[in-house]
């Protein structure tokens, strides 16, 4: 059989000290001695002695827990947020749970009642637009952060996005100089970034060469979009991919066509996670900050649950363009 937990009164009695003395060394308080304090916490360290969470909870008024629900966890991307945040998060005495929501408005709602049961201090949204009745109910009462959703028009909602039109651009700019006229795109979930496709090629003059396929942000998807692509005649010079994932598809359906990259076709990617700084990947993408978002995300976060009645906040990162081998001359 395990053994019981060890409770403040075990701590007390091993450290010869009162249970209200053991939870004041616990709580960090300055009116203790120093010779008391090191009892309490080398007879909390012999015992394995944790504090009750809960308990200290509803003494507080808060948890000091945050709730972040992510898109896909299976997108680099996304990880690679959630190290900046954590981070930051952690330096403000906050811990983190995660909850996936596989793209699923089920498992959006699911998973966010699950961190309001938990009475989180506050929520981040990454990839996730609050839109259901559960997700609006959560922010109305829970400081909030989306971080890559710009249109959210809800009071006291903060918001971490990288400029995504500046980003289609620079994709977009970068295959014009090597002469790219039939350039496509796959369109994902950030319609930002099509929309900045579309004015960048616009502003080229290549309006009749516009191709769109739209494909949820997987590799298989953005295989099969890319299929779509170039079976067309005549078929795009080159591909513009939603995000990383979606082009190591597009790489994919390439090898399966007999295509090279980038010498019959040139793709870039989005995001610039470690996949495509991957050497036999070696992927041209638009690179966005992410553990800077993390810790903008946090740092937004961290000052809304001190002052909940904060006006609404919107912080852009700037995105760049990382130039590897799979681009080259039409």
């Amino acid at each position: 059989m395990p053994r019981p937990r060890p409770t403040i009164r075990n701590v007390a009695e091993r450290a010869g000290v009162s249970k209200s003395l053991v939870s004041l060394v616990l709580r960090g308080s300055p009116h203790v001695s120093e010779h008391r304090r090191q009892a309490v916490l080398q007879a909390a360290r012999e015992l394995g002695y944790r504090p009750n969470a809960v308990a200290r909870s509803l003494v507080e008024g808060r948890t000091h827990l945050v709730g972040a629900l992510v898109a896909d966890l299976h997108n680099p991307f996304y990880a690679e947020f959630l190290d900046g945040l954590q981070e930051s998060l952690h330096g403000d005495g906050l811990r983190m749970l995660i909850g996936n929501s596989q793209w699923d408005p089920a498992f959006e709602d699911e998973a966010v009642e699950a961190f309001l049961e938990l009475r989180v201090d506050g929520l981040v949204l990454l990839g996730i637009a609050p839109t259901s009745e559960t997700l609006i109910e959560a922010t109305s009462y829970t400081p909030t952060v989306v971080v890559g959703e710009r249109d959210i028009e809800l009071d006291g909602v903060d918001i971490v996005v990288d400029d995504d039109q500046l980003g289609a651009r620079l994709a977009i700019d970068h295959l014009v100089e090597h002469g790219h006229k039939r350039i496509a795109h796959i369109e994902g979930p950030r319609s930002s970034r099509c929309e900045g496709y579309l004015v960048a090629m616009r502003r080229h003059s290549l309006a009749p060469y516009i191709m769109v396929e739209a494909a949820e942000s997987t590799e298989e998807n953005g295989r099969q979009a890319a299929l779509a692509l170039l079976s067309r005649e005549p078929r795009p010079t080159a591909i513009f991919a939603a995000n990383d994932v979606v082009a190591l598809g597009v790489l994919s359906a390439a090898a399966e066509l007999g295509l090279k990259v980038p010498d019959d076709l040139s793709v870039v990617g989005y995001d610039n996670t470690h996949l495509a700084a991957s050497h036999h990947i070696s992927l041209t993408s638009v690179d966005q900050p992410r553990r800077t978002m993390g810790r903008s995300a946090a740092a937004l976060l961290s000052d809304r649950i001190g002052d909940p009645a904060k006006v609404a906040r919107l912080r852009q990162v700037t995105p760049e363009l990382i130039v590897r081998r799979s681009t080259g001359p039409a």
